[in-house]
């Protein structure tokens, strides 16, 4: 289980400092996977971030008591001077991976297919490229749960395919916490949903109920 208590998060900037995540209570339950949906600027890259602790939250905390992945589909996170195939390596022995490191590079760069680019510096990669390595590189190892970013909808129809393939594979095994502006593939892959709005998270057991309220609030006139 994942525990999310009084939550609040903002960045300070030129335009000022609202609150990106305002008071968020959630409980997201072990096994279930969950769809985050919302306009864009709600918070849904911010909340993906906080869970997967590749962001630090103004107040509140984050409990979790199983294994995260980083988040699938961003395209940080790797030393742009290293190679592909050298910042994999360096991961995988950041997470214990021992005499199996050898495995879990060549599992990454079939994954990947990036071709010779895996030996070239990631500086050098397009976000597309990034994103890939990234995915594969988090499938090479046994999380709980995973993070996906808008991570199915890197690269070409068949790359795109395969990533929803690979996440499918993983039903049953571990869950999945994913943003995606293609509801297809939450209500192919997710149970349940999060609704993020004005700085709120609402809870749903169903992903179809949160997928109407997105749309409920996206059909209401706005403010003048």
């Amino acid at each position: 289980m994942i525990e999310i208590q009084h939550l609040y998060k903002r960045y300070h900037n030129h335009h000022g400092s609202n609150w990106v995540l305002r008071d968020v209570n959630l409980e997201i339950p072990r096994g279930v996977s969950v769809g985050l949906v919302g306009r864009n600027g709600a918070g849904k890259s911010t909340l993906l971030r906080l869970i997967g602790g590749m962001d630090s939250q103004d107040k509140g905390r984050i409990v979790r008591n199983c294994r995260i992945s980083w988040p699938i589909g961003l395209a940080g996170g790797f030393q742009g001077s290293m190679t592909g195939r050298q910042n994999v390596k360096f991961v995988a022995r950041v997470h214990g991976a021992g005499p199996q490191v050898s495995e879990v590079i060549r599992r990454v760069e079939e994954f990947a297919e990036i071709g010779a680019a895996f030996d070239e510096p990631v500086k050098t990669y397009s976000s597309g490229m990034r994103s890939r390595l990234s995915f594969g590189l988090s499938l090479a190892f046994d999380f709980d749960v995973y993070l996906s970013d808008e991570a199915t909808s890197v690269g070409d129809r068949a790359f795109k395919a395969k990533a929803t393939k690979a996440f499918k594979d993983k039903v049953g095994q571990a869950s999945l916490i994913m943003v995606s502006h293609s509801e297809g593939i939450l209500r192919d892959l997710c149970q349940a949903g999060i609704f993020l709005h004005q700085g709120q998270a609402q809870w749903f057991d169903d992903i179809e109920d949160a997928i109407a309220a997105y749309h409920a609030s996206t059909d209401k006139p706005k403010r003048s």
